[in-house]
């Protein structure tokens, strides 16, 4: 089976949906980032009731707060992604990860059709999947396999 079919056959419910902290909405962005720094993770979900209102992301802090320290008291709800785009946990990780590219996504979030949040959907997660999967291919390729030595080496 090829690498293309085994992520086509694979739920995004069996890769590492971890890595995410969940508020609720109305909370200050100053109360976000401590959340996101204690969870040590890069984005932070919102809620209304366990609903998913929103997601907040590293990259919105630097677009959105880094040069108007001010809105750090503001609502996150202020300057999260309103409604963001999820995919369901039976939804193949090959299509998730296509979605993630082309939307240029770095977090996306799993949801049941219930509206549960079951976790982070992240590129790490795929790659954790493949080295776990492929163990000897992963870990035994040269950090640099196209490169070639310019003199030979040693004595």
């Amino acid at each position: 089976m090829s690498l293309k079919e085994e992520l086509m056959n694979e739920q995004v419910s069996h890769l590492d949906l971890s890595g995410f902290c969940e508020i609720a909405s109305g909370t200050a962005v100053r109360q976000a980032l401590a959340a996101m720094r204690q969870n040590k993770t890069n984005v932070c979900l919102i809620t209304t009731n366990n609903t998913l209102q929103g997601i907040l992301t590293e990259r919105d802090v630097l677009t959105k707060v880094a040069t108007t320290p001010e809105r750090l008291d503001a609502p996150v709800d202020d300057i999260m992604t309103a409604n963001p785009i999820t995919v369901t946990p039976d939804s193949s990780a090959a299509d998730a990860l296509w979605l993630m590219d082309d939307k240029k996504f770095r977090n996306l979030p799993v949801v049941s059709q219930e509206g549960q949040i079951l976790g982070n959907m992240t590129h790490q997660a795929v790659i954790s999947y493949l080295a776990a999967r492929y163990p000897v291919e992963v870990l035994n390729r040269p950090p640099r396999p196209g490169q070639f030595p310019q003199k030979q080496e040693g004595g």
